[in-house]
């Protein structure tokens, strides 16, 4: 779900953001393959309300490889994206890469939209290997943004793994489009939810063409208060063992289209709230969206949180003393039978900026059918997106 830059407190995060280019320094590692590592945006601007607005619509054969891409980091820990080569010779395009939603797409060279004008775009005549398919698409976000276009097939290499894949490529964007730091969106959920019927997404490319030695990508965001926001990554077709503590805790997929699984139970401080739902692991989403009571249970065990009711301009949103940064309390998520907490010095997200002492929280209400963990959660764990037999999610707490 394409959460990322929160769009107006509201109840959830789908959206896209700019930053500046990064190098694209792709390394293999013995046993676990190619990397792709982010970097941090120091450039990129916050902006808490703008994000929360943005719930959206949406909700060559090589031999058996891994690819890692390294990350960049808008901070802080807004969102992230890595450099993807499409093409040949191969173009660099700056992606999202989002694990609620399942489309490729990014501006092409004959978009002449503002928001195209200001991101890399794809020039089709200069690729040797790309082929035209012709459908449409489209795209629509909750903040009225969207971008259409048409498909087309080119070679996709992610930090060495190579297939053909099928793409979008923007002719149309809309001018919300140009505050954005990556180009587009890299959606790493199930086939089901491509917004054009038929097309496979790059995970089942590659997996059909035997191109992962694994049919897994692994995650790790870096969070900004731990290790300066740098390190992170996605690791396509392996896992990497040394960038978690203890054992990985599955949790089997409940619907295959988002990664979505079951929710046991919400605690604070180990005790429960009794809030069970379905929830999705969702790397394109900032926060931490839960259901309006859930997330009253939660902050009513916070000393000094308020719930802001909405206005004519704003949707509804709580906020926390930015004093809990040095908390050692935690929310908690039960999911397959252990325990995961997220530091309350992560749920105090963002300054209000009005010299109060007071943060937008970093888990907020109004997904009353869907829990979404979106980054605030998954930068604490290293997340792996198992698409084998019995598709799962794998976590563990992140080695810092």
């Amino acid at each position: 779900m394409k959460i990322t830059a929160l769009v107006s407190l509201a109840a959830a995060v789908l959206a896209f953001t700019d930053a500046s280019p990064i190098t694209r320094r792709p390394h293999l590692t013995p046993g676990r393959g190619f990397s792709i590592p982010l970097a941090r945006n120091p450039d990129f601007k916050h902006n808490t309300k703008a994000q929360l607005a943005k719930m959206g619509a949406r909700y060559n054969n090589r031999a058996a490889s891994t690819g890692r891409v390294s990350l960049t980091n808008v901070q802080h820990d807004l969102e992230y994206y890595g450099s993807v080569s499409v093409g040949t010779p191969a173009q660099v395009v700056k992606l999202n890469f989002d694990t609620g939603s399942s489309d490729i797409w990014f501006p092409s060279s004959t978009c002449t939209a503002t928001a195209c004008t200001k991101h890399a775009r794809f020039d089709t005549a200069k690729s040797s290997t790309f082929q035209k398919d012709g459908r449409k698409w489209k795209i629509s976000y909750g903040d009225k943004s969207s971008a259409s276009g048409i498909l087309g097939s080119d070679i996709v290499n992610i930090g060495g793994v190579s297939v053909r894949q099928t793409i979008g490529l923007a002719t149309a964007e809309s001018a919300q489009f140009a505050r954005s730091p990556e180009d587009g969106l890299f959606g790493l959920g199930f086939s089901s939810i491509e917004s054009v019927k038929g097309v496979k997404t790059f995970l089942d490319s590659a997996i059909t063409a035997g191109a992962l030695s694994q049919p897994v990508v692994s995650v790790f965001l870096p969070s900004y208060r731990r290790n300066g926001g740098v390190g992170g990554e996605y690791l396509f077709g392996g896992i990497d063992s040394t960038k978690y503590t203890g054992e990985l805790t599955y949790v089997n997929v409940s619907d295959k289209g988002y990664w979505q699984i079951p929710i046991d139970d919400i605690t604070y401080n180990g005790k429960s709230l009794g809030q069970a739902s379905q929830g999705i692991v969702d790397t394109g989403t900032t926060l931490v969206i839960i259901s309006t009571a859930a997330a009253a249970a939660v902050h009513k065990g916070i000393q000094g949180s308020k719930f802001n009711p909405a206005t004519d301009t704003e949707d509804a949103y709580w906020t926390v003393p930015c004093s809990l940064q040095k908390s050692t309390d935690n929310v908690g998520f039960t999911l397959g039978g252990k325990t995961f907490n997220i530091p309350l010095a992560d749920v105090a997200y963002e300054d209000v900026g009005d010299n109060t002492g007071v943060c937008y929280s970093g888990i907020q209400g109004g997904q009353d059918d869907l829990y979404i963990l979106g980054d605030v959660f998954i930068k604490n764990y290293y997340c792996v997106f198992d698409q084998g037999a019995t598709p799962r999610v794998g976590i563990a707490p992140l080695k810092y």
